[in-house]
């Protein structure tokens, strides 16, 4: 499970916390901008639409003024009534350039086209000649042909004044909605504009990529701005639609639309969106430094706290905690100092109580196995006194002297082994496996012991560097608990030495009645003992001291009411300076194992 701390948790908080109001912030502003800017846009395209209308009524007034004025021209009058069709068409030039529009038609009075001129050519006769009747008919006021759009003017020409009502012909002048008007229109509006007739875009000032996407695009309605943003190319515009000429009769009605580039009324947007976002990610380092700077305030005593209770766990009662300020934190520090201080106390009378209780118990426990030999001693001495004595009972009484100074002797190397350090080692160079039989020939020497088959099986190398006569100790103690746990009933001994890759292991299995559950945890502590008479609970103390202090390790592989099996597992050490003088040194240590000793007193016997 991963740790998170205190101050992490903060950081994260504070940056979740502080990127998520940024990020809200610029949201609302973007949207508040965009909504804004939307509504200029739509502001701007109704009033571009009302400055074309004023323009096209500029412009219509002008066509009508001029419309009039050539409409009452004498010559142009006389010319009317030649009916020669040639002769009207030259002689109407000039009455067409006075006039100076891009479309000038003359019809008699039965709606004929008798002449025809305009700037550009592609606008045929026939095509007039079905406008105009068009025009006659439903008072249609733009022209299509041949990709040319006229708006015109339709004056009908008298002979004499028109109340006399003597009708020679029609005049018809018009202005195209070329290129150039959309330009110009296009300028106006500050916008971009394209002219419709149906569902054909005459003229725009779009470019020929956009104009061809805006014809699939659906537009919006007259009067109505486009919702949502028309894409043209890389970029989006907003639109709204004028109709010129409304749909009448199956005849395809006449539409401006105005194009409002939406990326460049909102490009300030990015602008500012960048600007925020950088403010947000400015907001979100600057308020990551305050809080990590203001946790220290906080954090410094908590850790201080932690560093303590720490140090508690390792049984370090004087680590100095942080108790300045008088916040809660601090109050916590100095109730946490108090109950160190309390526990410090407690667990110091609890040494003392234990060690006074361990001082007892091993008191109690020498006393009674010195007493119990000195008694021995003392009584088989005054026995020897008594001059009736034959020499085999003085024999007797002399042995059972040596025993009980043996046991007394044993009972001291134990303290001894048991408050001596690892510096007491002597290593020797040597085979374990003899250290074993030694061990089991001192056990076995015990009459006790005669009938309890001990069998030793070796596999490998076991020679190295060890202190034999300490091993020899360990292996008695081992060997000697194993066969008083299987004299209760016929029972065997085995003792296995096999090498391994780093050392030697010893095992010593019985089959005795095991170890009491109520011992197993403190199998290896000082004077723990069940069911021995004469136990002083210090034997596997040792066992465990002597193999610690050779670097390796005793543990019980298995016990059960079938039998036990210790495992001694122990490193082989290199050699040391010193070796060849602990060979030597090791014969004369103070304090012979317990095997030496009884096999001394088993000898002498």
């Amino acid at each position: 499970m991963v740790r998170i701390r205190l101050r992490t948790k903060f950081l994260l908080s504070m940056i979740l916390i502080t990127a998520g109001l940024t990020s809200l912030s610029l949201l609302l502003v973007r949207q508040s901008v965009q909504s804004e800017a939307r509504q200029a846009i739509f502001s701007d395209l109704h009033n571009s639409v009302a400055t074309f209308q004023n323009f096209q009524r500029e412009e219509e007034r002008s066509l009508s003024d001029s419309a009039d004025l050539l409409a009452d021209l004498p010559n142009l009058r006389a010319l009317m009534t030649t009916n020669h069709e040639a002769t009207i068409q030259d002689g109407s030039t000039r009455s067409w350039r006075l006039g100076g529009s891009d479309l000038f038609v003359l019809a008699d009075r039965s709606g004929k086209v008798v002449a025809l001129h305009t700037t550009t050519s592609g606008f045929t006769r026939d095509m007039a000649q079905t406008s105009l009747a068009a025009s006659l008919e439903r008072q249609d006021h733009w022209w299509f042909g041949a990709q040319h759009l006229y708006e015109v003017f339709l004056k009908p020409i008298y002979f004499g004044p028109a109340s006399a009502n003597r009708q020679l012909g029609f005049l018809v002048i018009g202005h195209e909605i070329d290129q150039n008007v959309a330009a110009q229109i296009g300028r106006i509006a500050s916008s971009k504009v394209a002219f419709y007739y149906g569902d054909l875009i005459v003229t725009s000032t779009l470019s020929p990529a956009n104009q061809a996407q805006l014809s699939t695009q659906k537009l919006p309605g007259p009067g109505n701005s486009q919702s949502a943003p028309l894409q043209l190319g890389d970029e989006r515009f907003l639109g709204t639609t004028l109709d010129l000429a409304p749909r009448d009769n199956g005849t395809p009605n006449m539409r401006l639309v105005v194009l409002k580039s939406y990326d460049q009324a909102t490009a300030f947007l990015r602008k500012i969106n960048r600007l925020l976002l950088a403010l947000g990610l400015l907001a979100v380092v600057v308020g990551s430094a305050l809080v990590f700077f203001i946790s220290q305030a906080f954090m410094r005593p908590l850790s201080s706290l932690v560093a303590g209770v720490g140090a508690l766990e390792r049984g370090d009662f004087t680590y100095a905690l942080d108790l300045r300020g008088g916040d809660e934190v601090a109050e916590l520090a100095r109730a946490f100092d108090r109950m160190r201080e309390s526990l410090a106390r407690t667990q110091q009378n609890l040494i003392e109580s234990e060690r006074l209780a361990t001082i007892g118990r091993m008191a109690s426990s020498i006393s009674h196995d010195l007493r119990h030999s000195l008694a021995a001693i003392v009584a088989n001495a005054e026995f020897l006194c008594e001059a009736q004595l034959s020499p085999g009972q003085r024999e007797d009484l002399y042995q059972e002297v040596r025993a009980a100074v043996a046991r007394m002797t044993e009972l001291i190397d134990s303290l001894l082994e048991f408050s001596r350090n690892r510096a007491a080692l002597h290593p020797t160079y040597g085979n374990l496996q003899d250290a074993v039989e030694n061990a089991i020939e001192a056990v076995q020497s015990n009459p006790e012991f005669h009938d309890v088959a001990v069998n030793v099986c070796k596999t490998g190398n076991v020679d190295g560097w060890f202190d034999h006569r300490k091993l020899e100790r360990a292996f008695f103690n081992l060997v000697l608990n194993a066969c008083e746990s299987v004299t209760a009933r016929p029972g065997r001994v085995d003792v296995e030495l096999r090498e391994l890759h780093t050392g030697v292991e010893i095992r010593v299995a019985d089959s005795g009645r095991g170890i009491p559950n109520s011992i197993r945890e403190t199998l290896f502590d000082p004077f723990v003992s069940e069911g021995k008479e004469n136990g002083t609970g210090l034997g596997l103390t040792v066992v465990h001291k002597i193999i610690q202090d050779h670097g390796g390790e005793v543990t019980v592989a298995q016990t059960s009411p079938e039998g036990t099996t210790f495992c001694i597992t122990l490193p082989r050490p290199a050699p040391t300076a010193g070796s060849e003088a602990g060979t030597s040194a090791g014969g004369a240590e103070d304090g012979s194992s317990p095997a030496a000793a009884s096999v001394n007193s088993t000898r002498h016997g």
